[in-house]
């Protein structure tokens, strides 16, 4: 009988599997904060912090269960295709970090101890340099200017020298007529030289006559919304 159940099954002792979870709890737990302080934007998701640490241990858990029995493994994928998981990611990051914390659990599920610790430390290293870094970033300093002039030639051409001589590229976004076509309603995206050159700018269209409206909209490709 107890050759019976044991065909099939690969002994693993308790103490190598209490192992395996505790080191994937530790690792995903690394990655899960290196997440959390490195994360940029509004949308921030403790579920998501959470589902990291938990599908650590839960991608270990399998593995485990599974070790070298191909009939196990089929049966396992075959139980989880019934599971449907819905949720969306906006941020391809998210999904990065998500499969960065499965794939240290499925190392220390299969005893891969080495692979895992390193896997996750250099991982996490990579991340802190890409967080410091300004690899990536393709706009520094760029920013929306809305304003409302008087219909005319005049106070377009003062924004134009104005737009010239204070930024380092600007381009037209929109623009329309409102209040019966006697203001016209500018919104111009600028690149410019530095983070407090906006207020420069600020400062040199507001000494155009009957200005009205004047708003900066910071587009920092650091800053994601």
């Amino acid at each position: 009988m107890q050759t019976l159940l044991n065909y099939g099954f690969e002994q693993i002792e308790w103490q190598v599997a209490l192992l395996s979870f505790l080191l994937a709890f530790s690792l995903s737990s690394i990655i899960a904060l290196v997440y959390e302080r490195t994360f940029q934007g509004l949308s921030y998701s403790r579920g998501l912090v959470q589902s990291m640490v938990l599908g650590s241990i839960v991608s270990c858990l399998l593995m485990i269960a599974i070790g070298d029995n191909i009939a196990r493994g089929i049966g396992i994928v075959g139980s989880l295709a019934i599971i449907r998981f819905r949720t969306n990611l906006r941020d391809p990051r998210d999904l990065i970090f998500l499969f960065a914390s499965l794939g240290v659990g499925v190392a220390c599920g299969v005893q891969s101890y080495e692979t895992a610790v390193i896997g996750a430390l250099v991982y996490s290293l990579v991340v802190i340099i890409l967080y410091i870094s300004p690899f990536g970033t393709r706009r520094k300093h760029d920013g929306l200017v809305r304003f409302q002039i008087p219909a005319g030639p005049e106070a377009s051409s003062q924004v134009t020298k104005i737009m010239q001589n204070y930024t380092k590229k600007f381009v037209l976004v929109t623009m329309r007529n409102v209040a019966q076509g006697n203001v016209i309603d500018y919104a111009y995206q600028v690149k410019l030289s530095t983070p407090s050159a906006n207020q420069v700018l600020i400062q040199q269209l507001e000494q155009i006559n009957n200005i009205r409206g004047i708003s900066y909209i910071n587009q920092e490709a650091t800053v994601e919304v």
